[in-house]
């Protein structure tokens, strides 16, 4: 017989016992829908986290005193190592060469800024960078200008804004020209940066940027370690440029041969890669589970498939009487249990990208798919259908004919 005769016996004996293949079906629907709806939950949240996370450029590195993203009581490690200080910013500048940028900054949070009667409230962040931050940091002027080589070096008291600033306090004026006030300093506003997406549902616009020397005559300082950001010239030299910068630091820090970093320095994909790191073992927990569940669904097609052939003895008998060859009754059961597991697994990817979305958008997270785990869900059952249908497909078609037809 040919394979498309074969599948359609096969998908008319599944029709035929509708409460059976709906009960079969059932134990593959909840093992695949524990993993899909885990992974598409997953994949939502590492999406929006990676997307998050892409605030430096593209071959671009950040040196600082503290890891990117810290567990624990990894603090109590990283806390007494030296701060970065500007001047040490401004000697690496002088030793890194033929790079494409390096820049460097600080951060304050918890500012309120004032503008009229007008006020956000005291979760404003505050930045002070010098001027090669703007590339390396994806920092577009919208409206106005970028700092000059004057305000750095007389501390003049302008700023950028973000434009969650501009939305709150300056949405009925022109912003560029006005004058705000942030903790008893009047600044005026040189320009308007570009709005970013949203990460979960927050922005990322709520800050004011400033001259890192202004920013220093406002907070000191020491009030914060300097980050520095460096970006090469193109890919290839972008891990040469890394070596190099690593070496001109522990000269600056003044470190030993044998003295491990006392900063740190990550890009974009570490940051990814780090939290690939923490959701792997999440991934493999869900896919553990689920072939527990699948595992226990195979074991129950095959019980079925086992019922279904003491069943349908004669009608084996019978086929055999005719002509049918052993491989045909075969590959007739073992299609069967694979229509079974797929449908099943079908169902089960539906059902767990559509609550999986759900789920996540109360996170506020972006909508995601994960193809890479469809196609393994399915690969899946198309294997736990050829284990567990295989001994009832082996059994049918090894009855003897004679002994069949006997069969009441």
């Amino acid at each position: 017989m040919k394979f498309d005769q074969l599948f359609s016996i096969s998908f008319q004996s599944i029709l035929t016992n509708k409460l059976r293949t709906s009960l079969t079906v059932l134990g593959v629907v909840v093992g695949i829908f524990s993993i899909i709806v885990v992974m598409t939950i997953l994949t939502m949240l590492q999406n929006t986290i990676e997307e998050g996370f892409q605030f430096l450029n593209k071959n671009t590195f950040q040196i600082q005193k503290w890891p990117a993203i810290q567990s624990g009581d990894d603090w109590k490690k990283y806390r007494n190592r030296k701060d970065i200080t500007l001047e040490d910013y401004y000697r690496f500048e002088g030793m890194m060469k033929n790079v494409k940028n390096i820049g460097a900054y600080q951060g304050n949070g918890g500012r309120i800024i004032k503008y009229s009667n007008r006020e956000t409230n005291p979760n404003t962040y505050v930045v002070g960078v010098t001027q090669g931050v703007y590339p390396s940091l994806n920092l577009e002027i919208e409206n106005g200008r970028e700092f000059r080589d004057s305000d750095m070096k007389y501390s003049t008291n302008v700023c950028v804004l973000g434009h969650y600033i501009v939305e709150k306090l300056l949405y009925d004026v022109e912003p560029v020209g006005k004058y705000i006030k942030m903790d008893g300093r009047r600044l005026r506003v040189i320009g308007v940066l570009k709005k970013k997406p949203d990460f979960f549902g927050q922005t990322l616009d709520n800050y004011i940027v400033l001259p890192i020397t202004t920013f220093q005559s406002m907070y000191g300082k020491r009030n914060r370690s300097v980050d520095i950001t460096v970006m090469a010239n193109n890919q290839e030299e972008y891990a040469s440029i890394i070596e190099s910068a690593v070496g001109f630091m522990r000269i600056i820090r003044k470190l030993e041969p044998k003295e491990e970093n006392d900063f740190e320095i990550f890009s974009n994909e570490s940051l990814i890669e780090q939290v690939n790191d923490i959701t792997g073992p999440i991934k493999i927990g869900a896919l553990v589970v689920s072939l527990i569940a699948l595992i226990a669904a195979g074991v129950g097609i095959m019980n079925i498939m086992l019922v279904s052939v003491t069943e349908r003895t004669r009608e084996i008998g019978i086929r055999k009487a005719v002509g049918a060859r052993k491989s045909s009754i075969l590959v007739q059961f073992l299609i069967e249990a694979i229509i079974l597991c797929v449908v099943g697994g079908l169902l089960g990817i539906f059902i767990g990208i559509i609550i999986g979305n759900f789920a996540g958008s109360f996170l506020n997270a972006q909508s995601a798919v994960p193809v890479d785990w469809i196609i393994i869900g399915i690969s899946i059952c198309i294997i736990v259908g050829l284990i567990f249908g295989t001994y009832p497909a082996y059994k049918a078609a090894n009855l003897d004919p004679i002994e069949s037809l006997r069969y009441e």
